[in-house]
């Protein structure tokens, strides 16, 4: 995966209708560093994964912001985990719908042991939860980003910003 952290991505306007109003230009469009500290400092996280059937399977989770890259555990053998494993496609969106944080890519496996470690390691540090990256039923999943949306309900039409990676 090439390391994401080595670039900032440039931001602009989401494509959306006419209708929707949104400002063009680069006036209002949100930092990269609002995405990363949202990400950062969110409790949970919502994920869209799809079935083989195609309906779609939402749920939160319990993740973390780290090396600029979502990571989050599932046992491979939950829904969440056959569906990634199936079609990789995923969403990732924050609990607000005041301060949207939305992401978009492809999830991959964590197999790194050193990444696990760190990972192990920042989950206990904020949840107080240390799963056990031995146990074949503790899945680490890395979100490679696609597409990043972000904005602010109280000034949506200035702030709305989308990044592609």
């Amino acid at each position: 995966m090439p390391d994401q952290s080595q670039r900032e991505p440039t931001p602009d306007r989401p494509a959306m209708p006419g209708s929707y109003g949104i400002h063009s230009g680069a006036k209002g469009l949100l930092s990269w560093d609002y995405v990363r500290s949202r990400m950062a400092t969110s409790r949970n996280y919502w994920i869209a994964t799809t079935r083989p059937d195609g309906r779609p399977h939402v749920m939160p989770v319990w993740g973390l912001w780290l090396d600029e890259a979502f990571l989050f555990s599932t046992d491979p053998s939950s829904r969440k985990g056959r569906n990634l494993a199936a079609n990789p496609h995923l969403a990732v969106h924050l609990e607000s719908g005041d301060e949207v944080v939305i992401l978009e890519g492809t999830a991959e496996e964590v197999q790194d042991r050193a990444l696990l470690a760190r990972f192990a390691d920042a989950l206990e540090a904020k949840y107080q939860f240390r799963p056990d990256m031995d146990d074949p039923a503790t899945g680490v999943y890395r979100l490679r980003l696609r597409a990043a949306f972000a904005w602010r309900e109280a000034d949506y039409l200035q702030s709305a910003t989308r990044w592609r990676f």
